[in-house]
């Protein structure tokens, strides 16, 4: 199967277009390829539909925003964490824009001949807040959403039980009606929503009581939502047919859970990585000790040797965060940080005086470099 190409190159459009850009380059690309206008052109009828396509996604501000972030794995139903995609939905929206137009599509086009055909339910879409370690290791969450719902009284049928619908005799069940415009140019077929049936192409006469007619009711429920180990602020989790009830048979739509999550007291995340700084003491550092590092596992030790540098790193592998796509393990890494002790009694003021007496010039390296240089530059 051949790779889509991106919808801004198919509208000649560079990525961060406008509304009104979006709009004004599609209306020229349909004008030009509309099968009415190339009767007979398979090539021009596919182009049409890759235009449409491009548009039914760049002019919805969700799906766009998808779309700009994701690429086409962002608004495909069939990608691994796919993000409401493109349902051919918007294939008629063409024959809103022209204002009718056109004659109302071509031979085996697969659009343009009704209106009331199954519709995707809307997406909706719901930001949780989870715990750090919960992101870390994955865990299990009830999400309470309140939506649109399937009538349980009508089964989403509209009508009340032991009634019948019946097909709208203004549109005979198209859910729209044909007229022909005479204008100088000559005549131009026109299609317009029924008016008598809404574009539903079906009347009903005694509406379900709990819904109105509608179909569908809004309702509070509890989803169980399982977060893989891993994820993080920002991560999209989609719940296929967990979103809004699809009309006319259509299926429902998708639920996409957003993710922020709680920053760790201790730990600094980046990508699949944690960075903790640690704090030692000057003896430490010096003769160099065997350390208890925490992670997020429980605790570990690491031997830092003799003559430790302040803001050092050390890097421990596999103790980070796990990779959400391929199950690698993030580090690691490990900053210490020296400490000064402060509030010396006499005789700890004292001990340090003596250490630094036995000290001799040689043992700082750093110190003795520095005053080289400012000797060399300064004079003194």
């Amino acid at each position: 199967m051949a790779e889509k190409r991106d919808y801004y190159e198919v509208l000649g459009l560079k990525k961060g277009a406008s509304e009104d850009e979006i709009k004004k380059a599609f209306r020229k690309l349909a004008m030009k390829y509309h099968p009415d206008r190339n009767p007979g052109d398979k090539a021009a009828e596919e182009k049409f539909k890759e235009i449409n396509e491009a548009y039914a996604v760049l002019s919805d501000a969700d799906k766009k925003e998808k779309y700009d972030r994701f690429g086409h794995a962002g608004v495909d139903p069939n990608a691994g964490f796919g993000q409401g995609g493109f349902s051919g939905a918007g294939f008629e929206d063409i024959f809103d824009m022209f204002g009718g137009m056109f004659s109302g599509g071509f031979s085996g086009g697969g659009f343009g001949g009704r209106r009331n055909g199954p519709q995707k339910g809307r997406d909706l879409q719901k930001r949780v807040t989870i715990e750090f370690n919960e992101a870390a290791f994955g865990t299990n969450k009830k999400i309470r959403l309140t939506k649109m719902v399937k009538c349980d009284t009508c089964g989403g049928e509209g009508n009340a039980p032991g009634t019948e619908k019946h097909t709208c005799s203004r549109c005979n069940g198209k859910g729209i009606v044909d007229s022909v415009q005479r204008t100088p140019f000559g005549q131009f077929h026109s299609q317009s929503t029924c008016p008598e049936c809404s574009g539903t192409g079906y009347k009903i006469d005694t509406p379900c009581p709990d819904c109105n007619g509608t179909g569908s009711v809004r309702k509070t429920i509890t989803i169980d939502v399982k977060i893989p180990a891993g994820v993080d602020t920002d991560t999209v989790i989609p719940l296929r047919g967990q979103g809004e009830p699809g009309v006319n048979g259509g299926p429902a739509g998708d639920l996409y859970i957003v993710l922020d999550v709680k920053p760790h007291k201790l730990f600094k995340r980046v990508g699949d990585d944690l960075y903790l700084d640690m704090p030692i003491t000057f003896v430490q550092a010096t003769l160099g000790d065997e350390i208890t590092v925490p992670t997020l596992d429980g605790k570990v030790s690491y031997k830092i040797p003799a003559g430790t540098q302040p803001e050092t790193v050390f890097r421990l592998k596999g103790k980070g965060v796990k990779n959400v796509r391929n199950g690698r393990m993030g580090a690691l890494y490990v900053k210490v940080q020296l400490e000064v002790p402060t509030k010396l009694s006499a005789k700890q003021r004292k001990a340090i005086e003596d250490m630094d007496a036995a000290l001799d010039k040689s043992c700082y390296q750093k110190k003795n470099g520095f005053a080289q240089k400012v000797k060399e530059i300064f004079g003194f």
